[in-house]
């Protein structure tokens, strides 16, 4: 497995990281069985990093990761390397009721990560969305003051814009900026992919197959459990959703004549704009089952030449993608779309 260093002060990573969300949450039932057997399947093949947040399933995930690493080999359990997104405040019935940035909220929140993660420290730790009514600083401090204590090793932010990562970063070294880049998501390539490296900062991208929109399996005709989050999505909505699997056959193409399936080549175009940017780019890549991280960890090893990338471009063109990447009233909370 290859690895990458998130930024310049961040850790080392492998190459290609776990998204472990879909295990828990917003994409209808998982099969706990199977996601224990992927994240042991991950950890045996290289993959350290483990990105959770701690409202996924209301600490479902957390408790999920727990057991696996208790459940695996030592060696692999020690390699780990755990992310984890706090701050989301939801109800009961699974509601959201926005973001608590505050340091007496952020300490609370790792205390109970560590708890249910099983683990003494937390390797990565980050605010899920900007708290607008709690100055960055503020947030980004407490996370310093967790680092001084040994409870967490490295700051990361996530979806903010420019400003405020240039905010975070003269508080406290960051490491990494998770966010969302995919083919059809290429926002960050204008400001905040270039203020992340001049400030040193690595990139840990999610959404790299857009909720599985781009991985080439999702079909107009499929049907979404009630509480899959991608039916409220307006990329998966009618004449939206059936322009954007055009993008996907397009791309079909492409892979079809490298050989590779279509995950594989929209994983490895996010890899290849690390090179290209020349930033420390991390995929992580959403898979629930083992054929579908077997299917991503293929991707390690698609390589592109001018002729290839060209190709690619011209099936998915930049800014293609029809709708929005979230509803209207999350979209709202993404600093990184001001």
């Amino acid at each position: 497995m290859r690895t990458r260093t998130l930024g310049t002060t961040g850790p080392q990573v492998s190459a290609l990281g776990l998204g472990c969300m879909g295990m828990s949450a917003l994409y209808g039932e998982a099969d706990r069985a199977e996601s224990i057997a992927t994240l042991h399947a991950a950890l045996d093949a290289g993959v350290t990093l483990l990105d959770t947040g701690d409202f996924y399933g209301m600490g479902h995930n957390e408790l999920l990761i727990g057991e696996a690493l208790r459940s695996a080999p030592a060696a692999a359990r020690e390699k780990a390397l755990t992310s984890v997104k706090f701050g989301a405040l939801r109800d009961p019935d699974g509601g959201w009721a926005g973001y608590d940035g505050r340091p007496a909220a952020v300490k609370n929140f790792a205390a109970y990560s560590l708890q249910r993660l099983g683990v003494d420290h937390i390797d990565v730790y980050r605010i899920a969305r900007l708290d607008p009514d709690v100055p960055v600083e503020e947030t980004v401090g407490a996370i310093a003051e967790l680092v001084e204590a040994g409870h967490v090793r490295h700051i990361g932010m996530s979806e903010v814009g420019a400003d405020t990562l240039r905010r975070a970063a003269a508080v406290a070294p960051i490491s990494d900026l998770q966010i969302e880049y995919s083919l059809i998501s290429r926002g960050i390539e204008d400001e905040i992919l270039p203020t992340a490296k001049e400030l040193g900062i690595g990139i840990t991208a999610y959404g790299v197959l857009s909720r599985g929109l781009i991985s080439g399996h999702f079909t107009r005709d499929r049907q979404l459990a009630a509480n899959d989050f991608r039916g409220m999505s307006p990329r998966f909505q009618g004449e939206n959703l059936d322009r954007n699997l055009d993008l996907v056959e397009a791309l079909r193409k492409v892979a079809e004549h490298q050989g590779v399936s279509v995950a594989q080549i929209a994983i490895a175009w996010v890899i290849a704009q690390g090179e290209r940017f020349g930033a420390d780019v991390v995929p992580l890549v959403g898979a629930r089952r083992r054929d579908r991280l077997a299917e991503a960890l293929g991707a390690l090893d698609v390589t592109f030449d001018a002729r290839d990338l060209a190709a690619i471009e011209a099936a998915v063109p930049a800014g293609a993608a029809s709708g929005e990447r979230y509803p209207a009233a999350q979209m709202a909370h993404l600093d990184s779309e001001h």
